[in-house]
């Protein structure tokens, strides 16, 4: 058993603010389209992640692939 506030009980308090387009391109990114976001959560398209080679404008940090979220129906 964890002690409470222990990391993983945190980091599922926690959500991703899933911004809905690219901060270099100004694209639409629904929450169900492919992005990449680095851990303060910048936000790219994937042309747009691709031709900066994955690597994050503002901070220097890796661009991942942000996980999607089914569209509610």
């Amino acid at each position: 058993m964890r002690p409470a506030g222990a990391a993983g009980e945190e980091a599922s308090k926690m959500a991703l603010e899933m911004r809905d387009h690219c901060e270099r391109c100004r694209a639409a990114l629904p929450h169900e389209s492919d992005a990449f976001i680095c851990s303060y959560e910048c936000t790219f398209c994937g042309a747009c992640s691709s031709a900066m080679n994955a690597i994050c404008p503002n901070c220097g940090g890796e661009l991942l692939r942000r996980p999607r979220r089914r569209s509610k129906s």
